[in-house]
Formats: C-alpha cells, sequence, structure tokens
C-alpha cells in the first residue's frame, strides 16, 4: 500500500470508530464479538431508533456468542425494557440438510477441533467455562445479569418463548433451521416500528433461505438499512 493509500486507510477506519460507542469500541478491543463495525453500528441505530420513535418492548439476542454485541445491546437499555440473550453457550448446534455445502464445511471445521477465534483466540465453542466468561464479560461493564438482563442457556427450541412485546431482535444463529425458529417465535410479538437484525443474511445461504421464505408473505417486514447485516423493520 502507498503511502498516500495508507493515510486514507487509516482516516477512514478513524471515521468508522467514532459511529460506534464508547462501549462497543470496548467490546472490539476486547475481542468480545465477531461482529464487524458496520454490524454493531446497525445495531446501535436500531436501539436509538426504537427509543426516538417510543417503540414499545423488550430486546432479545439469538446466539450471544461471547457476549459482546449482548453487552451493547444491554447497554441501550431504558429502565422500561429488559435484556434476553439466548446460547447454548458451548459447541454451535450441526446445520442440516437445508443449509449449503459452505456450511457443513464451516461445521466440519468447528467439530474438528481447529476453528481458531478472534485475532487466534480459542474458538469460543470450545471453551468449557463458556457461560461463566460471558457473565463476567457483563459484569466487567458494569451490567450485572438480573431481573432486566437475562441470559438464557439451551437450545433456541427449548429456552425462546416470547410472551410480552419486542422491540429489537438481534438473530446470530448462522443456519437454516435456527433462523427460521427464531423468526417464527420472535415476529409474532414484534412492535409496528421495532426491528429483527439477521446477522448471518450475507454470510449463509441457510439463513438467507430462510429469511427469504419468511418475509414473503409477510410484507410488513422491510428492509431498513444496510451493509453488514439485514435489518428488517416491521412497518
Amino acid at each position: 500500500m502507498s503511502l498516500l493509500g495508507d493515510i486514507r486507510h487509516k482516516v477512514a477506519r478513524a471515521r468508522k470508530w467514532r459511529r460506534l460507542s464508547p462501549v462497543a469500541r470496548r467490546v472490539k478491543r476486547e475481542r468480545l464479538t465477531y461482529l464487524s463495525w458496520e454490524k454493531l453500528a446497525n445495531l446501535e441505530w436500531c436501539a436509538d431508533e426504537v427509543e426516538r420513535r417510543e417503540v414499545a418492548g423488550d430486546v432479545v439476542e439469538a446466539g450471544v456468542a461471547l457476549g459482546g454485541s449482548a453487552i451493547v445491546l444491554a447497554t441501550h437499555l431504558t429502565p422500561a425494557r429488559a435484556f434476553h440473550g439466548y446460547d447454548v453457550f458451548g459447541m454451535i448446534p450441526p446445520p442440516s440438510e437445508r443449509d449449503s455445502a459452505d456450511s457443513h464445511e464451516r461445521y466440519e471445521l468447528i467439530a474438528s477441533g481447529k476453528s481458531r477465534g478472534i485475532d487466534g483466540d480459542d474458538y469460543y465453542g470450545y471453551v468449557d467455562d463458556l457461560y461463566e466468561r460471558v457473565v463476567s464479560g457483563f459484569r466487567a461493564h458494569r451490567i450485572a445479569p438480573g431481573d432486566r438482563v437475562e441470559l438464557h442457556r439451551g437450545l433456541f427450541e427449548h429456552t425462546l418463548h416470547p410472551t410480552g412485546p419486542l422491540a429489537l431482535v438481534h438473530i446470530d444463529s448462522d443456519w437454516h433451521d435456527p433462523v427460521k425458529l427464531c423468526l417464527e417465535r420472535t415476529y409474532p410479538h414484534l412492535s409496528p416500528g421495532g426491528f429483527i437484525v439477521l446477522d448471518d443474511y450475507h454470510d449463509y445461504d441457510g439463513c438467507r433461505t430462510a429469511t427469504d421464505a419468511f418475509m414473503a408473505d409477510r410484507p410488513d417486514l422491510q428492509a431498513a438499512r444496510a451493509p453488514g447485516n439485514l435489518v428488517l423493520r416491521r412497518v
């Protein structure tokens, strides 16, 4: 890269980081999230929008991993909202026949024990005490899991059962079947003006297929912004 190109790259990177809140920048530095700055910025924009528009409901994340984006979302909570994070807090379940070969190859690498984490860290699915580490991460950011911040451990089909209105749903569950299940269980509770954010829409065919099929019969879900993840707003 030329000197001019290097300067432009550094300026562009600085502008990107200024779009993120201090806590979002911190979880990136601490390697607590796999999300790009674009994806984190979109999540924060959604969180700000539901406050600005006074959209009713709680915040849900399906796929917590290391907890970085969950921490970001939880810091945006007002007293009227709660955050619910759902994850197996362990090895990711395998894809199904409705997922592409790329997804199966990715899972085979994970299952082999050879996958690497962020910047060479251990892959989060190999960590025995992942749940405890995520809880510690929340506490390090002065968020104590309790009445308004809950982490639900287990498969989505066993744990994800919303009962009240939802303002923002972040689905980061990779494969076709869990994405489909998360959409089916959260959409009926999504308030008008609320958002569903699909983290893996541009990354995995299964996620994209499940989302496109779900949206086909629901014209009230409209794409709101990009790039990075897919952001849907209920109109």
